[in-house]
């Protein structure tokens, strides 16, 4: 790195991280959160608003489309990122204490919801090249088939569906 030659890097440790990381153990992750917090097909799964309930809500999502469902892995990617997205909105602009993730499927169709206390609505902002943030709902307008906001007597569900090949 140019200039910082004399200057001590923080040591990365790529290997220990590699070795952790398989998909096998992700799925075993995967299906302890639908042990731990309920299944999201069932039930709403509520979640603390807390950052770390991203990586959840991604679990969650990850088992049901991917294991239960049976859907292919770029299906279950897609819908993976735009949970995330949603989760991150809910967590960074509500200030609730708790949100609820629900998943459903209807014949060719999968409709995945976020419901939070809060009426205030999302924004859809116009993303330029260099923005470093608000991406979130562009990423939903373009990788989902619909998306939208419903209000409710007290809060919201921000839902997105994403047509599939029923098998």
């Amino acid at each position: 790195m140019a200039g910082l030659e004399g200057i001590e890097q923080p040591r990365r440790h790529v290997s220990a991280t590699a070795a952790r990381w398989s998909p096998a153990a992700e799925d075993e992750h995967a299906l302890k959160a639908l042990e731990l917090f309920g299944n999201p097909t069932e039930a709403e799964v509520p979640l603390p608003s807390r950052p770390e309930s991203a990586a959840t809500a991604r679990r969650l999502i990850q088992v049901v489309v991917l294991r239960q469902w049976h859907l292919s892995p770029k299906t279950t990617e897609d819908a993976v990122l735009l949970v995330s997205e949603l989760v991150g909105n809910a967590v960074r602009h509500t200030g609730a204490r708790v949100f609820g993730l629900r998943m459903r499927r209807r014949r060719g169709w999968i409709r995945i919801e976020v419901r939070d206390p809060s009426r205030g609505l999302p924004c859809l902002m116009p993303v330029q090249d260099m923005d470093v943030s608000g991406r979130g709902l562009f990423l939903v307008d373009k990788l989902s088939d619909r998306w939208g906001v419903d209000l409710l007597p007290r809060g919201k569900t921000t839902w997105f569906e994403m047509r599939v090949a029923d098998r």
